[in-house]
């Protein structure tokens, strides 16, 4: 590691005498073109953006002229030169560098504006392997980072924002200061630390290694929160799939910002939605849905999907995946709501919404694909796990029957409505429904029987018939207690993985019952 010289400290104010510009994204780059040469800045530029900037009539020099070098290799090399990095990495004032510059005629570069090739934009759009790698910037890096190490004489923009800003402040104060160059710094390093994620990500993905080496996750700033779970902790929203529908990735047409328990609990809410073809409602409580209905309509599916915890819904988040109606809006708002999450919704739906001010609508567009494939993350101290996304569906081919009473087809249809529910419980998670309808949910107990029997206990309070119904347990049964909690309740049917030890003893009490029960194979745990 070399020592480190002992440089000048740099001055707060830097002018800038020569800037070079080459961008991918031309928003705004004539317009910044324009305010630098009127500020009697020198332009150096590449390729397409020095085209651009020259096609305004504004003064702008190729950087051959400085390197003394033609672009090459399609490209590839334009900016990998001791000229350029040399302008950006010369500390102005350390003698033996101001006399380097002199010596090998490198002119200092005051302000660099560089963002990079659109990679992650190429990967998105399906762009096929050659693609994309001939999409990986490596001038663009290069540069950003010895901008932003010299940042004591250099400003480093990556974006349109970032220009934006020394403008402003060359326009107030005719140079930049040490606080905004530092700024520009931390986030031209952010950035190539973003790209270089999204690079070995798709490389990871091209090689199928589901575990390489090294994992790094880069995010894109939502907003800060006031607080986080509990008023005492700090909290941030960053976005890192453009791609997925859902919140992170949303349109609020109204309300107070979300809450870090909000955003979490609307996640849930519309994951859990999206897994219904037919019109559907889910609301959520505390990261539960405590009620999960479809319907013929949103009204329906709403309506019903109350009827199974009016009390919890209080305060709760409404999910559903349609385009929300002025009918669904007006049975919705009767109930206190933090945030309702739609694909759509239509013009009069908004305007009931409107007469909530502190109900957030969240519009997302579309629905997320709950098969497609993807990554979920959780910290835990020094470190983190990462696990695929639970993208199980399972029809009715893949039952198992394994009871001497094979279920009905609407108990089919049951079973399967009431897995999918408990896909989406904490664990331990079970499930009663019928129709397409939660009537009980027990989740997050420490033993399958109390799961059971608060779901039972929650149908009995509002009074909804369990008799007849599906009972879904995300996970085997252990022992037969589970089960025959479910048959005293009302179950008729039950499906659950299967795969303990006393599978035969469960079997058992379910045949002594008369119940129809289905093995998955499948165990769908949410811890």
């Amino acid at each position: 590691m070399p020592a480190a010289p002992d440089y000048p400290a740099a001055s707060d104010r830097a002018s800038i005498k020569r800037a070079l510009l080459s961008v991918s994204d031309k928003t705004g780059l004539v317009e910044a073109a324009r305010v630098l040469a009127d500020l009697g800045v020198e332009l150096v530029s590449t390729g397409g953006t020095r085209a651009a900037i020259a096609a305004a009539g504004l003064p702008v020099k190729d950087v051959s002229e400085l390197t003394g070098f033609p672009e090459m290799m399609d490209g590839r090399v334009k900016t990998l030169h001791p000229v350029v990095h040399g302008g950006l990495l010369g500390v102005r004032d350390a003698p033996d560098h101001a006399q380097a510059m002199t010596d090998h005629s490198i002119g200092g570069i005051d302000l660099l504006y560089v963002n990079l090739y659109p990679f992650e934009a190429t990967v998105a759009a399906g762009g096929d392997y050659a693609a994309c790698v001939e999409n990986i910037d490596i001038g663009g890096p290069a540069m950003i980072r010895s901008a932003a190490k010299n940042h004591g004489y250099v400003a480093v923009c990556t974006d349109p924002a970032d220009m934006a800003e020394v403008i402003a402040q060359l326009k107030t104060d005719g140079a930049t200061t040490l606080g905004l160059r530092k700024t520009l710094a931390a986030r031209a390093y952010a950035r190539t630390a973003a790209y270089d994620a999204a690079i070995s990500t798709w490389f990871a993905a091209q090689l199928e290694q589901t575990a390489p080496a090294r994992k790094t996750i880069a995010g894109t700033l939502i907003q800060t929160m006031r607080y986080g779970e509990n008023p005492h902790q700090s909290a941030a929203f960053y976005a890192c799939d453009p791609a997925r529908p859902g919140v992170a990735n949303t349109r609020q047409l109204q309300g107070k910002e979300l809450s870090y328990n909000n955003i979490a609990d609307t996640d849930a809410a519309f994951e859990l939605v999206a897994e219904f073809s037919e019109p559907a409602c889910v609301i959520v409580k505390h990261a539960n849905p405590c009620g999960v209905a479809t319907g013929g309509d949103l009204l329906s599916a709403y309506q019903r999907a109350l009827e199974c915890d009016p009390v919890s819904a209080f305060g709760g988040i409404v999910a559903v995946n349609r385009r929300l109606d002025r009918a669904a809006a007006e049975a919705i708002v009767e109930v206190f709501t933090e945030v309702v999450i739609a694909p759509e919704a239509d013009d009069d739906a908004i305007a009931v919404f409107a007469s909530k001010k502190n109900l957030r609508l969240l519009i997302t567009g579309a629905l997320p694909d709950p098969r497609a494939a993807g990554e979920v993350f959780r910290s835990v101290a020094g470190g983190f796990l990462v696990q695929g996304r639970d993208a199980s569906l399972i029809l009715p081919g893949d039952l198992k029957i394994v009871t001497k009473r094979a279920p009905s087809a609407d108990e089919i249809a049951d079973m399967l409505f009431a897995f999918t529910i408990a896909k989406h419980v904490k664990s331990n998670a079970v499930v009663f429904a019928r129709d397409g309808q939660t009537l009980g949910v027990g989740a997050g107990q420490m033993n399958r029987k109390d799961s059971a029997r608060i779901a039972a206990i929650r149908a009995a309070d509002f009074k909804l018939d369990l008799k007849g119904s599906a009972c879904a347990s995300e996970a085997f049964f252990p022992f037969a207690d589970g089960l025959i909690q479910a048959a005293e309740a009302g179950a008729t049917a039950v499906i659950q993985p299967g795969g303990s030890i006393r599978d035969a003893e469960v079997i058992a009490a379910a045949d002594e019952r008369g119940l129809a029960m289905a093995f998955t194979g499948v165990r769908v745990f949410r811890h």
